[in-house]
């Protein structure tokens, strides 16, 4: 059985699996809030994951706050900005997330804010002069990605960041999709606010950061208790937390991993090219991350490939989890200019830094098998 679905949610990575064994086993098991014995050990455990993550986020540790994830972490840090301002632009891109679309949109609904979605290139890069031009007085916030979950396409974010820095904009940076893929270092990029998801590094669902560069302008939206230092309310989930740093740490030590990855990439794309020149690799001509290839044969739908896949122990998706039940191009490919013949095409192929880059030979051959037998069958 191969799994290809990174991007949506990976597997336990191997470290992850053997440190919740440990631990479950050796505990200790208590409230890292309670001021007993027991709650002091669980909450020294959690602060040391906490120091982990941030060294290797390139963070301070009090910019690290746990969350339960990226859709939590973009939902507190637009609350945070716009109950701070009475600006009423909000600025983003047509290839977000829809968790940053639809908070977007809650403000356009809620507050009356005006939504601008710049223009995303064909190569799947958002359009930097575009988003210059929208900047204006009444710009509340800019909240880009830096990699795209469906193309993999590495975007500007350091350029956008200076941008919004010398306009005075805050910038949200939506990091799921780099964090764990890549190298990052939050200071370095100059964003006011980015986030992580657990569930796509290897570590237990449930589980993220928001990073802020300044964390006494954090404005929770769980008030709770006062934990996280009165940033995120409610009993931490200290174990998953744990495995946040596990996770981190097993990419900050496998970082060959990345090499070889992209360089199995680019070889698994070449050969199946030169077998269907027909192909589209949605992104070929810009940065991508070094596990994710978005490929289309026009003609022949996307999920008829996922299912062919499937019956070959190989399980891929067609675009992001959130629209993957829709047999539509997804917006991220309309923004891109993409035809419905490509874009109803697609399947994604994502693995991770603890995959084994042999997997590609694998489902080499397996998708070849699939577009010689649907070629002769077009869905559409």
């Amino acid at each position: 059985m191969i799994y290809a679905d990174y991007n949506g949610s990976a597997p336990l990575c191997q470290d992850v699996r053997d440190y919740l064994i440990k631990r479950l086993t050796d505990g200790p098991y208590a409230n890292p809030n309670a001021i007993h014995h027991l709650g002091s050990k669980v909450l020294m455990a959690m602060e040391n994951a906490r120091s982990v993550c941030a060294k290797t986020l390139g963070a301070d540790f009090k910019q690290v706050i746990f969350n339960s994830g990226a859709t939590e972490g973009i939902s507190t840090a637009f609350h945070s900005v716009m109950t701070e301002t009475s600006k009423k632009r909000i600025i983003i891109s047509g290839i977000e997330h829809s968790a940053t679309v639809n908070t977007a949109k809650y403000y356009a609904d809620s507050q009356g804010c005006e939504v601008i979605a710049i223009k995303t290139k064909p190569n799947g890069i958002i359009d930097l002069e575009d988003l210059e031009a929208h900047i204006n007085d009444d710009t509340a916030v800019v909240s880009i990605m830096a990699a795209n979950n469906e193309t993999g396409v590495i975007q500007p974010y350091l350029e956008i960041s200076k941008l919004c820095n010398e306009k005075g904009v805050p910038f949200i940076c939506d990091t799921t999709q780099f964090i764990g893929k890549t190298l990052f270092h939050f200071k370095n990029c100059g964003a006011d606010y980015a986030v992580m998801s657990g569930h796509k590094i290897g570590a237990m669902t449930g589980t993220g950061i928001l990073l802020a560069k300044d964390p006494e302008r954090v404005k929770p939206i769980i008030i709770g208790g006062g934990q996280e230092r009165g940033k995120r309310g409610g009993t931490q989930h200290y174990l998953g937390y744990e495995t946040l740093a596990v996770a981190l740490n097993y990419f900050e030590k496998h970082l060959d991993n990345i090499e070889i990855l992209n360089n199995k990439r680019i070889e698994f794309e070449t050969k199946l090219k030169e077998k269907f020149p027909e192909v589209v690799i949605l992104g070929e001509d810009a940065p991508r991350l070094a596990s994710t290839t978005y490929v289309a044969y026009p003609g022949i739908h996307g999920q008829a490939v996922q299912i062919e896949l499937e019956s070959k122990e190989i399980f891929v998706t067609t675009s992001s989890a959130c629209s993957d039940n829709e047999p539509v191009t997804s917006k991220v490919l309309k923004a891109m200019g993409v035809s419905d013949d490509v874009g109803r095409g697609v399947v994604r192929i994502s693995i991770g830094l603890c995959s084994d880059p042999s997997m590609y030979d694998t489902i080499l051959e397996a998708l070849s098998q699939t577009y010689e037998k649907l070629t002769k069958i077009k869905s559409y």
